[in-house]
């Protein structure tokens, strides 16, 4: 008999429930919503097929490319970094796999954005310009965001860190709290020109995923929006009136411990 014969590894799972599928494409096309992008309706009716077990992930974006390939105006080009990077995230979020490493983070991003002509900025790969970003919820100021120079020992230490913490002792609550934190650390970095809060989002419920967490992805679907605009605020200069976790606090117990907080209006002046 051949060593270990009697466990032999087992293929990973692929195929899964229709509901399980919406859930997973309804998740992806909410996230296009932190950068104001929605799903054409070709992409819908993709993934419908998808979900009814008409079409593989390889078929969806097969046609999805040939779709583009031949319309090419820019009312059509619009929506084709929303229709591949949803299949993407979709396909990514049925995988079971999860390693806690800066290599999965830029692993997410290239296969996110890898070969949409309309994305035009590098993918898999570490921004090399310093940014800043005006933000509505900060009134019209920028987050701190990482110098380009410091990008990989930033990730490399605060992923050390996390590998190395020690949640034996904590509950639930102040796990989930703890990892939402490091990945809204992840955030502030900001490792990728574009693109880095659907990436961070896609880490997110994954590493959720590795730590035993149900993930409700609601809030997801329907306010990913306020999701980035409580990292905003989360990560706001440590001297702004504006900073506070609270918003994120919300996020997480809506997401994981069936909170019913109200995921609209992420603002200062609602705290106040």
């Amino acid at each position: 008999m051949a060593f270990d014969e009697e466990r032999p590894y087992q293929v990973e799972k692929t195929e899964y429930s229709s509901r399980y599928k919406l859930d997973l494409w309804e998740t992806a096309f909410g996230l296009q919503k932190t950068d104001g992008l929605e799903p054409s309706e070709y992409m819908v009716q993709q993934a419908q097929a998808h979900i009814d077990g008409k079409a593989s992930y390889q078929e969806v974006e097969q046609n999805v490319k040939s779709y583009y390939a031949e319309n090419q105006t820019e009312d059509d080009k619009r929506y084709e970094e929303a229709d591949i990077s949803s299949l993407r995230i979709s396909q990514i979020l049925a995988e079971e796999g999860f390693s806690l490493s800066p290599v999965t983070l830029l692993n997410y991003h290239k296969r996110l954005f890898q070969g949409i002509e309309s994305f035009r900025y590098p993918v898999g790969r570490y921004r090399t310009e310093n940014i800043t970003k005006t933000e509505p919820v900060l009134n019209g100021k920028s987050v701190e965001y990482a110098s380009a120079a410091m990008i990989a020992d930033n990730l490399a230490y605060d992923f050390e860190m996390e590998k190395n913490r020690d949640y034996s002792t904590m509950t639930r609550h102040e796990i989930a709290d703890q990892v939402m934190k490091f990945v809204s650390g992840i955030w502030q970095t900001h490792p990728f020109r574009e693109g880095n809060t659907r990436t961070s989002a896609v880490f997110l419920i994954k590493y959720l995923r590795h730590m035993g967490f149900e993930v409700n992805n609601e809030p997801f679907k329907k306010n990913s929006k306020f999701f980035r605009d409580a990292l905003v605020l989360a990560n706001a200069a440590t001297t702004s009136r504006y900073r506070t976790d609270q918003y994120l606090k919300w996020f997480t117990d809506n997401l994981l411990f069936g909170g019913m907080h109200e995921l609209v209006d992420c603002s200062f002046q609602k705290l106040v």
